[in-house]
């Protein structure tokens, strides 16, 4: 007797349910909407913002989210992703391929920052909010509480830049947005703070490019993990630039370093034979 009862037609149609987009003969819809009237009447980050996030945004909305995508679009080859979307693409593969690859390596450590400092933010929010203390105050408890699991908080420094470049019009962005009341800039005033009491140091930590479009994530209400997403669709734009200009070079199964420089050899220890009989006592 099978485990499963023989599927009926419906089952089969509820197993992809989906309200983001309804396709028929001759007929697709976002949301609801058809795509011919979103085709020549949107602009790509009003499309992308309504079929994510289910709604239109205003003019503000959709200007700070597309200024954090233009910001996060590229940073050369000292980026590992762009570094492997050119190796990649002297590999013989397809453009595709050399994308997946880059994007592939956007983890954690490299791209994920921007996402951690979502949840750093939010959690200064939210703390002020359940403990009904300011957001400096906050602020002081929350940094106090993640540097007990590490030194270091995401969105802040750079190993390039003593100043990012790209942090002041972005948050300039911010604030004329909190001016004009379109966010409420409790973020905003976060992210500051944990900027303050970095620059307190003795070696000050100013906001980077992942802190920065941090701000605008938060403060438009995307989830931290979103926010992640967004990066990914921002960077891959930087990939296929790269990978494509690489690709036009001709050179084939270039490496991460010139032919001429051979990395450090340093013999390491005899790795065990596991598979070896323990030895008599």
């Amino acid at each position: 007797m099978s485990r499963y009862p023989e599927p009926t037609l419906a089952e089969v149609a509820d197993w992809w349910t989906t309200g983001v987009t309804r396709i028929a003969p001759g007929e697709v819809e976002h949301r609801g909407v058809p795509v011919a009237d979103i085709i020549g009447e949107r602009d790509l980050v009003s499309a992308m913002y309504f079929l994510v996030l289910g709604e239109w945004p205003c003019t503000a909305h959709r200007d700070l989210l597309e200024a954090a995508l233009v910001g996060s679009m590229d940073h050369g080859p000292q980026a590992p992703s762009i570094a492997v979307a050119r190796m990649a693409a002297t590999c013989g593969i397809g453009i595709n391929n050399a994308m997946a690859s880059a994007v592939n390596t956007l983890g954690d450590s490299h791209g994920g920052a921007a996402q951690q400092c979502v949840e750093l933010l939010n959690d200064v929010v939210g703390y002020a909010e359940r403990e009904g203390v300011t957001i400096d105050d906050a602020t002081e408890v929350v940094v106090a509480i993640w540097r007990e699991r590490s030194p270091y908080l995401p969105g802040f420094g750079h190993r390039f830049h003593p100043i990012d470049p790209r942090r002041g019009p972005l948050l300039g962005l911010v604030e004329a947005a909190v001016a004009d009341r379109h966010v409420a800039g409790r973020h905003l005033t976060a992210a500051l703070r944990v900027e303050a009491i970095l620059a307190a140091q003795r070696t000050p930590v100013p906001m980077n490019i992942d802190g920065a479009t941090a701000v605008i994530y938060a403060e438009l209400g995307i989830a931290p993990e979103l926010s992640r997403g967004f990066f990914v669709l921002s960077r891959s734009i930087g990939i296929l630039a790269h990978a494509w200009e690489e690709r036009s070079g001709g050179r084939r199964n270039k490496g991460p370093m010139p032919p001429a420089i051979l990395p450090t050899y340093r013999p390491s220890a005899p790795i065990p034979d596991v598979s070896a009989p323990p030895a008599a006592p």
